[in-house]
């Protein structure tokens, strides 16, 4: 199953392409920065019993040398199942476009990162038909960045760093310094800072260093239907607004938090909403009926489907 936290880990390399070069830096394989990046599908099904996904595919077009696919894989623990997983993507992807493939496996933990090395081989008799060396960031390698300069010079990398950093007594120091640098920004780029401020919420997730970035967040959402601290605040703030104190203007207010929440969602996912659509969503003020299409926003396959559960549906 896919989590947010897990989803929250790619969504970074889809939505903030500039990540890519300073991490091939480290991990010693030359890209130039003016590269064109474009996320492909990730599906690799040949057969319908059979479902198999990579978390996040790029191509990626080097201005000095040919397009290559790049494989992005978030591993928490050790799995044996990687072992064939991995080299199918590779093999299958290679296939299928026609283009070199790298594989870039993301670990929280050091011992994770020392086993997804690999290499991983496919043989018998001690003969080799095929061999897999993964790409592997971890906190073996991401850099440890704890001054704020730097991290503003990139957020992308230093995001990484608290990822890779989270379960390391240094991750507090990372929070710091990408919290100072994000207050600065949010000056004059607030998308891109409260980009960052919930990427990290996402990643990181319940633990200590999830917790620390809990601490010091607050403002408006980036990544909707996800029940993260910003977006709870966010709607709790709707619900109080200018009509504190008074019933009727906390329900119209935080199902209007909710109804723009919900709308975010389908934005989000690149779902079109019909007229009609947008207006009884952003009509209604019945919190609990607000409550179930949220569930179902990150869910549906059309915008219409929102509706299909409820007794008087008429979409």
């Amino acid at each position: 199953m896919v989590t947010a936290v897990h989803e929250g880990m790619h969504r970074i390399f889809q939505e903030r392409p500039e990540i890519l070069t300073p991490v091939f830096g480290v991990l010693g394989v030359p890209l130039p920065r003016k590269a064109t990046v474009d996320a492909i599908a990730t599906d690799v099904t040949e057969t319908r019993p059979l479902e198999r996904r990579v978390d996040t595919v790029l191509r990626v077009g080097p201005s000095d040398g040919e397009d290559f696919l790049l494989a992005i894989e978030s591993q928490s623990r050790r799995d044996a199942n990687k072992q064939s997983s991995w080299a199918y993507y590779v093999a299958y992807l290679q296939a299928k476009y026609d283009l070199p493939v790298l594989l870039l496996v993301v670990c929280q933990d050091a011992k994770t990162a020392k086993w997804a090395v690999g290499p991983f081989d496919c043989g018998t008799r001690g003969w080799t038909a095929q061999r897999t060396f993964p790409l592997v960031a971890g906190p073996h390698n991401m850099p440890v960045i704890t001054d704020a300069r730097t991290a503003g010079k990139n957020l992308a990398l230093a995001a990484l760093s608290a990822m890779a950093h989270a379960r390391s007594p240094e991750c507090d120091a990372i929070l710091e310094a990408i919290d100072r640098a994000l207050q600065e920004l949010w000056e004059t780029d607030p998308e891109t800072a409260g980009y960052f401020y919930e990427c990290l919420d996402v990643n990181l997730g319940d633990s200590p260093a999830g917790k620390k970035w809990k601490e010091i967040m607050s403002f408006v959402t980036y990544f909707p239907g996800r029940g993260t601290v910003r977006e709870t605040a966010y709607l709790e703030g709707k619900a109080e607004g200018k009509a504190e104190g008074k019933a009727e203007g906390k329900v119209e207010g935080k199902a209007e938090g909710k109804a723009e929440s919900i709308l975010s969602v389908l934005k989000v996912r690149g779902i079109p909403v019909p007229d009609g659509v947008r207006k009884r969503i952003t009509t209604c003020t019945d919190l609990d009926r607000l409550d179930a299409w949220m569930e179902r926003s990150p869910l549906v396959a059309w915008a219409g489907e929102l509706f299909t559960e409820d007794s008087d549906a008429t979409e």
